[in-house]
């Protein structure tokens, strides 16, 4: 049980979901904006609530791995093992859906996500609803915006539209849950793991349950397929724009911003041009220094660019992160937020001298 919410408004909160209303929640990841799965007009409710296309899917949560062939059909071997090894946790599995899950939870395909999560609030409200119900639960934000880590973020951006916020305290991992789905490799040879979103698993961590490679299928075309969510080109992205550029060339953006008069915030982790950086003139710059491990610079990223966002700067300049295996998941929400990939265009745009 959290330190912040108590057993009556989880109760309380299942009794609402049962009857058709939208409930946010904590999970390990982000905050959910949940319907229960069968209710069709409170899933339409959030849809609307996020101005979210009534194409992309949500995910379903459900209280155990043993509930996993109830919700989706012709579940492989693989998928079994990785429930097996992370669930409760930050993993969603795409699986065919079963005759339990309507098409309007998955965006009209065959397919669902499905996930355990790892946190106790939300655990108990899945296993107040009763073994054949579910949350169909995206995060509880507007669509395509930063993601909310706190039960404050979800109430500043959607406030009374929510029947319902559970408060867990702040989210553990701080970025969305690794996608996987499977694609069938012909001829009796099985199915293999690919990744469709990174998250809070690995690379690493998938091949080591599976004792085997994952390929990686991430994609910012507008459609992938299957449509997963968080997987369009553009979002987790704050209004005011922001700018991914690398290391060597930063400080030039930076002298370029501040001589157009905008008001920067500069977004990196110590390292090499951290001095230059702490020492450079304070006007019209703002200094945000981010941790060097991965896990730590996730847990932070969503919060501290809602913060900026609402400082009213011009301009939000994130230094690039490592082309590492360990990045992937917090590279890939950067990329997403930003307005343009200063990264590959670096040396058109910076100005020299």
């Amino acid at each position: 049980m959290s330190a912040w919410t108590t057993h009556n408004e989880i109760a309380a909160a299942a009794t609402l979901l049962k009857a058709g209303g939208v409930v946010a929640f904590p999970t390990e990841t982000v905050y959910g904006l949940g319907a229960e799965v069968s209710r069709s007009s409170a899933v339409r409710r959030i849809f609307e609530i996020k101005r979210r296309p009534v194409g992309h899917p949500l995910i379903v949560h459900i209280a155990d791995s043993s509930r996993l062939q109830y919700w989706a059909e012709d579940v492989p071997q693989q998928a079994w093992q990785l429930a097996e090894h992370f669930w409760p946790g930050p993993l969603t599995l795409i699986l065919p859906r079963s005759r339990y899950v309507p098409k309007d939870v998955t965006g009209g395909q065959d397919t669902v996500g499905l996930r355990v999560p790892a946190h106790p609030v939300a655990l108990d409200l899945l296993n107040a609803l009763g073994p054949e119900e579910a949350i169909a639960a995206p995060s509880a934000n507007r669509f395509g915006r930063i993601s909310p880590t706190t039960a404050a973020h979800v109430r500043e951006e959607l406030g009374e539209a929510v029947d319902m916020i559970l408060d867990g305290g702040p989210c553990e991992v701080g970025l969305e849950s690794t996608i996987v789905g499977f694609e069938d490799q012909g001829s009796g040879k099985g199915s293999r793991a690919m990744i469709l979103r990174p998250g809070g698993i690995t690379v690493a961590a998938l091949e080591e349950a599976l004792a085997g490679r994952v390929i990686s299928k991430v994609s910012s075309q507008p459609m992938p397929m299957p449509r997963v969510p968080g997987a369009l080109a553009s979002h987790y992205a704050p209004a005011t724009p922001l700018e991914l550029w690398p290391g060597e060339y930063i400080y030039s953006r930076v002298r370029d911003l501040r001589a157009r008069g905008l008001n920067i915030a500069l977004v990196t982790r110590p390292g090499q041009f951290h001095e230059q950086l702490e020492n450079s003139t304070k006007e019209n710059i703002v200094y945000v220094p981010m941790p060097v491990e991965p896990e730590r610079y996730g847990q932070l990223l969503y919060g501290t660019l809602r913060r900026l966002d609402n400082a009213g700067f011009d301009r939000l300049l994130i230094e690039a992160l490592p082309d590492d295996p360990q990045w992937m998941a917090v590279a890939d929400r950067l990329r997403r937020a930003s307005c343009f990939n200063a990264a590959k265009n670096a040396e058109n745009e910076v100005v020299h001298g």
